[in-house]
């Protein structure tokens, strides 16, 4: 009897609207582990020997790639995790963006930079690739996420092997063709459908120079463990619980309409969204009154077409159960739910966007990040009544502050404990600007010129005159 490696295999689609198991994709055989590996060392050996404006090229029609199939591009991650269509697309767009900004502004940002050695000497700091790269990306932000890795890192001359969310094999193989086509040699990009016990692998493998995790606290710390073990570098984007402080405004229902469409931006499901919204108590019942009406009469919708008055699924039944766990824990607790919060009956992964209030530290929602669309508002009385609470996290990704007054907000935007800090804007996220976190949001950074700071032998080249 035959049997399909495909039909046990976790790299499967499956349809969040109603739970529709779409196709399956046969995991890798330990055999082409190995070639995969082999493939990427043996490129590096080249690849990072082409000029670096050469390299550019291959990046630039990467971006040009992605452009040309955004709408196919869209339809695949709509169908897989259930994004709104609109938000697929623009998702892809902002691909195009990161793979064009490296192709311009690589070069520029790997440049030998010459230090003063108070000599004749000549010193200069090189900034060099390192060799084979492994990343393990997530589910949510199907292809931003593995620009965000891939673009600076081609261009540096590392060689990258990539290991997708089970639940997004479409989107996965839809990058690789990118590649393919885009020319870049064998090797230089190649995706695995590895298991966990592959992945323990391939980091300990010694032509495996570092590996890149965007993921939870719980996977971050296992692939840190493991990347310790080998001496390898990592960069973990983990978790995140980010605050956003309104300590006064003069149009309250505008910065609800900023902070609910923030919150339930990709469903809920980013990591630096907005997941404590911290409100002056002058005007945290308008707030909350605004939020609620935002929430009121919503119903599930299919995320292809964006119907008005309606919400997206998300992306796994199993996501949807445990976002309804942490909520019903802190409702059980004393918390008030106004609205939303209904998980709905089927196989579908639908939850109704929520507002949440008087959560304490002892529920789980205190703690605990709620990677779904449910609003927690929070009353303070003070400027250091905020800045405690906002702190008060195991989680130091981003955070925001909001006040008509900027050096009020400044003020207090420096005083929290996190990788990204907000002035009267929710979040700056372009291909320009850094993104990573601190404490347990994880270490290193993506994007801007910090992008191509992380897996680079910046070595020293010395010359005695």
């Amino acid at each position: 009897m035959t049997v399909d490696p495909a039909a046990s295999s976790p790299y499967r689609v499956v349809n969040p609207v109603d739970g529709t198991l779409v196709e399956t994709f046969a995991p890798a055989a330990d055999a082409e582990i190995e070639q995969a590996v082999a493939s990427a060392q043996r490129s590096f050996e080249s690849w990072s020997e082409e000029p670096i404006g050469r390299r550019g090229e291959y990046v630039r029609r990467i971006a040009r790639a992605f452009s040309a199939r955004r709408e196919e591009l869209a339809g695949i991650i709509t169908l897989e995790m259930g994004k709104p269509r609109s938000e697929a697309e623009a998702e892809v767009d902002f691909c195009t963006d990161i793979f064009d900004y490296y192709a311009e502004h690589g070069a520029s940002l790997a440049a030998d930079r010459e230090i003063d050695t108070l000599s004749r000497d000549r010193a200069v700091i090189q900034h060099l690739p390192v060799g084979p790269l492994l990343g393990i990306m997530p589910w949510n932000y199907p292809y931003y996420q593995v620009a965000r890795f891939a673009a600076p890192n081609l261009m540096l001359g590392n060689t990258i092997l990539l290991k997708h969310a089970e639940s997004c094999p479409r989107s996965a193989l839809a990058i690789q063709s990118i590649m393919d086509d885009a020319g870049l040699p064998a090797g230089a990009y190649g995706t695995v459908f590895a298991s966990h016990e592959q992945v323990a692998g391939i980091i300990a493998d010694p032509r495996v120079q570092g590996v890149s995790l965007t993921g939870s606290e719980r996977a971050g710390a296992i692939i840190g463990e493991l990347a310790g073990k080998h001496l390898k570098k990592a960069v973990l984007e983990l978790g995140g619980s980010d605050p956003f402080i309104v300590l006064d405004s003069e149009d309250v229902a505008a910065i609800a309409d900023t902070a609910w469409a923030v919150r339930i931006e990709n469903t809920g499901q980013a990591c630096n969204s907005n997941k404590r919204m911290i409100v002056a108590e002058e005007i945290y019942d308008e707030f909350v009154r605004e939020l609620i009406a935002r929430a009121e009469g919503l119903v599930p919708g299919d995320p292809a077409e964006e119907l008005p008055g309606t919400f997206a699924p998300l992306s796994s039944r199993r996501a949807a159960e445990q976002l309804d766990e942490q909520v019903r824990d802190a409702v059980a607790k004393g918390a008030t739910l106004h609205v939303g919060g209904e998980l709905f009956d089927g196989p579908g992964s639908y939850y109704s966007p929520a507002v949440l209030t008087g959560v304490t530290p002892e529920m789980r929602a205190y703690r605990e990040e709620l990677f779904g669309p449910v609003a927690v508002v929070y009353r303070v009385s003070s400027e250091e009544e905020a800045i405690r609470l906002a702190n008060d996290s195991v989680y130091g990704l981003g955070g925001s502050v909001f006040s008509r007054d900027e050096t009020r907000a400044a003020r207090v935007a420096r005083r929290l404990r996190t990788g990204m800090a907000h002035v009267n804007v929710a979040q700056a996220e372009t291909a320009q600007m850094p993104f990573g976190g601190v404490k347990r949001s994880g270490y290193g950074r993506e994007l801007g010129p910090l992008g191509m700071d992380e897996f680079v032998n910046k070595r020293l080249f010395y010359v005695a005159r």
